[in-house]
């Protein structure tokens, strides 16, 4: 099933020089190869079999905390898939498709202040991501383009810059922090999990909308994932830590002036912290791979449910 011409040297040359490109004032990336053999090798040949099963475009759902390296991951994957398995690999992340800053306005003032934050269920054009993954899975794909969003503005990008998508891939991965997230019971939203909530949300209107968002738009988009891998973080504090580092990247990287400071940080991931929580709870029994991050970011072990 792999590739006769398959050559282990040249996807880890392209592997390592990859790495090497993300170590922008970032941690060093440790036990590269153990970390390619151990996980990006087996998640590779996984995908790639259940593709062939029927050779029909396949969407790998990528979920996990903020600053697991999602979004690296996924770039490392579809190196193996191309290299390994011949197989062509679009990536988008959910964050692409947040509403405009100025829908978000709307949100805001029409439900609770606390919409013009993006990140949680309700902030993201479902209808516009329900589309694009219907297309790519469709027999009768359409060229398409795919949305960019830049943090460093906090808005979307112009339709310039956005993705072009001119032939439907055999495999898209689709990645982000809520992806596969289920609805809280009613009861679960009763008792605020931090201050935020307990200032800004007393009388619980944007997590009851935040809930009802995931249990009817986002529960469609999530469907139509074959496969769901799970970033497992080892707690919650963990997730505030690396979106500093996330950040940090982004200072150096981005060109507008809307990254965050740490205070504004610690705030912001208060928007995630209850729905990181719930997922940390419910996704290691319903995700088909759970993949354990330890304290110092590395992949730690691997489960296939």
């Amino acid at each position: 099933m792999e590739d006769k011409r398959f050559n282990y040297h040249k996807v880890k040359k392209i592997y390592l020089k990859f790495l090497t490109s993300q170590e922008v004032m970032s941690e060093p990336f440790r036990d590269k190869l153990v970390q390619l053999n151990k996980f990006y090798l087996p998640i590779s040949k996984m995908i790639a079999e259940d593709y062939l099963k029927k050779k029909k475009t396949k969407v790998i759902g990528l979920t996990g905390g903020q600053g697991t390296g999602k979004s690296t991951i996924s770039n490392i994957l579809k190196i193996i898939l191309k290299e390994t398995y011949k197989l062509e690999t679009v990536i988008f992340s959910i964050d692409d498709f947040y509403k405009t800053l100025s829908e978000r306005k709307k949100i805001s003032k029409k439900i609770s202040p606390l919409f013009l934050t993006r990140g949680v269920p309700g902030t993201h054009d479902t209808k516009m991501l329900l589309n694009c993954i219907n297309n790519l899975k469709n027999n009768n794909f359409k060229k398409m383009i795919i949305p960019k969003f830049d943090k460093s503005i906090d808005d979307r990008c112009e339709k310039n810059k956005w993705v072009k998508v001119k032939k439907k891939p055999n495999i898209v991965i689709f990645e982000g922090w809520c992806i596969g997230a289920t609805a809280q019971k009613n009861k679960d939203l009763n008792i605020p999990v931090n201050k935020l909530e307990k200032q800004k949300d007393n009388k619980r209107i944007w997590r009851k909308k935040v809930n009802s968002e995931l249990k009817k738009n986002y529960n469609k988009i999530f469907n139509l994932i074959d496969k769901l891998i799970f970033l497992k973080v080892p707690s919650f504090k963990y997730v505030f830590k690396w979106r500093l580092l996330q950040e940090k990247k982004l200072r150096i990287t981005g060109k507008g002036s809307k990254t965050m400071n740490d205070k504004q940080i610690e705030n912001f991931v208060m928007y995630y912290e209850r729905l990181t929580k719930h997922m940390l709870k419910t996704l290691p029994k319903t995700a088909d791979t759970v993949i354990s991050i330890d304290e110092k970011h590395r992949l730690k072990s691997i489960r296939f449910n």
